[in-house]
């Protein structure tokens, strides 16, 4: 039987809401009600420094930022430094690996290929690059990956830059990668906001992790 996965959608939020989602999520998985829970949602302007982040990919004062109502929070999740703005899609993926691949590198390539087959139906072709994670417009990458994964369930996910103001990722180094820049696609010219893609993201992630895919009641 294919696993089962259950799809929240939980609009604009805050990041410590983000994380509330996700543990609420972790005990329906942990619980057996469900083999994983997609969530998709867009984050109040927020820089997060993963467990691989260092001081000094932060380019702005955080007294600065904190005036500007951008907050910097650690974040559990691996990788370097990131931020979330409205207008980008944020996915973070529960998953109890048990029912898929006890395989780390195997989960970051297959969230890699649900954002390239994503990028695929408007026309874009995103691809991998040697070294790092995510997925890349040729030399700028459009979506950045940094998960956790504990006892075998994940946790955090993927950030996929739509059609959000790029003028934050100013404020750092992002993912610590000071060669290549970040885009997004309404830099590719394409008008789409970040909720349009939803339901491709859905379909994608049903089709690449071989799952059924549930909408909550109340959440869409």
């Amino acid at each position: 039987m294919q696993p089962r996965c259950l799809l929240w959608q939980a609009g604009v939020i805050d990041y410590p809401a983000g994380l509330q989602l996700q543990a609420q999520a972790h005990r329906l998985v942990e619980q057996g009600a469900w083999d994983g829970v997609l969530i998709l949602l867009e984050h109040h302007p927020v820089i997060t420094i993963g467990t691989g982040g260092r001081p000094e990919q932060l380019l702005c004062d955080r007294r600065t930022l904190a005036a500007a109502g951008i907050e910097v929070v650690h974040s559990s999740r691996g990788g370097a430094i990131t931020c979330h703005n409205p207008g980008q899609l944020v996915g973070y993926p529960v998953l109890n690996l048990a029912r898929w691949q006890k395989d780390v590198h195997w989960y970051v390539e297959q969230l890699e290929e649900l954002l390239i087959r994503v990028l695929q139906r408007y026309g874009c072709r995103g691809g991998r690059k040697a070294r790092y994670t995510g997925v890349w417009l040729e030399e700028c990458k459009v979506a950045a990956i940094g998960v956790g994964v504990r006892r075998w369930m994940t946790s955090h996910g993927f950030a996929l830059n739509v059609e959000n103001d790029l003028a934050l990722f100013q404020a750092i180094i992002p993912c610590g990668i000071q060669a290549f820049g970040v885009t997004s696609l309404s830099r590719q010219g394409l008008a789409l906001h970040a909720a349009d893609l939803i339901p491709a993201v859905a379909e994608e992630f049903g089709a690449v992790f071989q799952c059924q895919v549930s909408v909550e009641e109340g959440r869409r």
